[in-house]
This record gives structure tokens, C-alpha cells and sequence, in this order.
């Protein structure tokens, strides 16, 4: 993948959720400074808004709300293999426990972890402000793409294309 673009405002925000709402499920990563695993999880999106804030439910309890409490900044990690889509985000978290917005981004799937439901005295929301975000975004499928490296191989010649760059939200 050698084309690199860079995608700006109303088109940095499509490109950015289209890529979140495809691969939904992000390594959403805390505590930074430890470089260590334990503060990294696999997190769910509930939402991306159209300023490009992405919203997580979570338990108020849990450590990662601690963790974010003491440090905002975050890391996430979203990946695709079978389209060959990936991005990285960077950005500072705020948790709140506002009944309106838990109101407006309830979801069938966050009943499961709540048992409670929207009343549920544990639930918080996590919103990430991306700050940067940088994306990988390989042309075709999976299938197209291996038969694609594998005559590369042959040829001395890359005949995998895709498309790779910062976006600006």
C-alpha cells in the first residue's frame, strides 16, 4: 500500500466512521505510560457522532474508568483482516453518567451488560475526542489481495494497492 491520502473535515468524519461502523470492535487502551497489556481491552462502539466523538457503555465501577479518571489520554486500536482495514486513534476520554445521552445511545446489546437496564446504578458512558487518527485500507477482498501477494512474490512486482493517511476530524 503505497497511496497515501489525506481526508479533511466532512470527509475525514465519513471515512472515519465508515471505517469504526465496519469493524465496530476496538483494543481500547488506558493507562499509556505503563506500555503494559493489562490496560488494554476489547471494547464495543455504541456510536460515532458526527463531530466524530465515539461513544463506549461501560460499568462506572471498572478499573478502565479509574484508569481514565486519572489519565484522560487513549489509544484505539480497530482492525479489519478480512478487508484489510485498520486504524489507530488517539484521544482524551471523559466518562459521564448523564441519564439523556445513556437515553439517546441505549442499544439491545448494551441491556446484556447491564442488568438493570438505562436505570442501572453502574452504567456510564465513555466518550473519546480524537485528537489524531491514522488509517490503513487495503483495495479489494481478502481472497483478491492473497492471490494479489502472492504473484507479487513471483514478480518481484507489488501488486497490492491500497490507501493509507491521517485523518482530520
Amino acid at each position: 500500500m503505497s497511496d497515501k491520502n489525506i481526508e479533511y473535515s466532512v470527509e475525514g468524519i465519513d471515512k472515519f466512521k465508515s471505517l469504526i461502523e465496519a469493524i465496530n470492535i476496538c483494543l481500547f487502551c488506558t493507562n499509556l505510560k505503563t506500555h503494559d497489556g493489562a490496560t488494554t481491552r476489547p471494547m464495543s462502539v455504541t456510536h460515532v457522532c458526527d463531530q466524530g466523538n465515539i461513544w463506549f457503555f461501560n460499568a462506572k465501577n471498572s478499573e478502565k474508568n479509574k484508569e481514565i479518571e486519572q489519565n484522560p489520554t487513549v489509544q484505539l486500536f480497530f482492525a479489519h483482516p478480512a478487508k484489510g482495514s485498520y486504524m489507530v486513534v488517539n484521544g482524551d476520554a471523559i466518562i459521564t453518567t448523564d441519564p439523556n445521552k445513556i437515553e439517546e445511545l441505549w442499544t439491545p446489546a448494551a441491556a446484556i451488560w447491564f442488568e438493570k437496564g438505562k436505570d442501572d446504578p453502574n452504567i456510564s458512558l465513555i466518550k473519546v475526542t480524537p485528537s489524531s487518527a491514522y488509517f490503513w485500507d487495503t483495495d479489494g477482498n481478502r481472497m483478491i489481495n492473497l492471490l494479489k501477494m502472492a504473484a507479487s512474490f513471483v514478480t518481484g512486482t507489488n501488486l497490492v494497492s491500497g490507501t493509507e493517511g491521517d485523518i482530520k476530524i
